[in-house]
């Protein structure tokens, strides 16, 4: 009677947690399929009383009038820019530091992960002041490198923490043996630790151009001119003056918008799923 009672409580904890998890995905996937939808609508279907999951006379009209309206293909290869690099120079410089600050516990690496973790809680309002005088004098205001620059440094933090943690995950068994070898510090980072961490550095790079790609504020503020401005602010542009938005154009290019990150993120994933499969094969 117990093992049947432990059945029936396993199966109705399993129930429950699929319930759950199915309704994340249903909140998660509500916004998205709402945007596809409405970017395929007529301006009829638009104003209709009773809208409907599907159009019903389905339209490229949005996404000519978007393309008409505005300049995105400009504006995407400017994103592109921007998070790209920010996210190959995170990379580069987060993966040497967070091995640094997972292998060798100083008083000073203690203080750059209490850096990490309290720098998080400073809003973007709270470091723009400084962040454009800054810019400002090296001669970086208007500038997409000096946009990819403030993404770096904005990403950084957080990509130190996460690959940090990787970083420990990997046995030190491994180092030494690389060091028995002959081989140096640099050398065991580049040939032995770094291809174990390719999961970790696959998630910080997503990581990084996702956050970039999505960004909004850093980018209206420090970019004057049309042709420098990168997606999320052209996108602004839909909405009027009055704060009526161009639904249609909108949901078009927002949809148009979203692409890339989700192409960006089922490439990596495969390599994030693959490099931990074959890392759980080999232990």
């Amino acid at each position: 009677m117990t093992i049947t009672n432990g059945r029936r409580t396993r199966t109705g904890t399993r129930v429950g947690q699929y319930a759950a998890l199915l309704a994340y995905l249903v909140f998660l996937a509500f916004p998205f399929l709402w945007l596809v939808s409405t970017a395929f609508k007529s301006p009829r279907e638009l104003g209709s009383l009773h809208p409907t999951w599907i159009p019903r006379h389905p339209t490229l009209g949005n996404f000519r009038q978007a393309f008409d309206e505005q300049p995105l293909l400009h504006a995407a290869l400017n994103s592109l820019f921007a998070a790209a690099g920010a996210a190959v120079i995170v990379v580069l410089v987060a993966t040497p530091l967070a091995y640094v600050m997972a292998r060798h516990r100083t008083p000073l690496s203690r203080a750059a992960t209490g850096w990490v973790v309290v720098s998080q809680a400073f809003p973007l309002v709270l470091v723009i002041i400084p962040l454009f005088l800054v810019l400002k004098d090296l001669h970086l205001i208007n500038s997409l490198a000096g946009l990819t620059l403030v993404y770096v440094v904005w990403a950084l933090p957080f990509a130190l923490w996460m690959l940090a943690g990787y970083v420990r995950a990997v046995p030190a068994e491994v180092e030494e043996a690389a060091a028995v070898d002959g081989a140096g510090r640099v050398r065991t980072l580049v040939s032995v630790v770094a291809p174990l961490l390719a999961p970790g550095i696959a998630a910080t790079g997503l990581f990084a151009f996702v956050t970039a790609w999505n960004e909004f504020f850093f980018a209206l503020v420090l970019l004057k001119t049309p042709d420098r401005q990168t997606l999320p602010v052209v996108l602004s542009h839909f909405i009027g003056a009055e704060g009526v938005a161009d639904l249609g154009p909108l949901a078009a290019a927002a949809f148009l918008a979203t692409l890339p990150s989700l192409v960006v993120f089922a490439v990596i994933q495969r390599r994030i799923t693959g490099g931990m499969l074959t890392g759980a094969v080999k232990n």
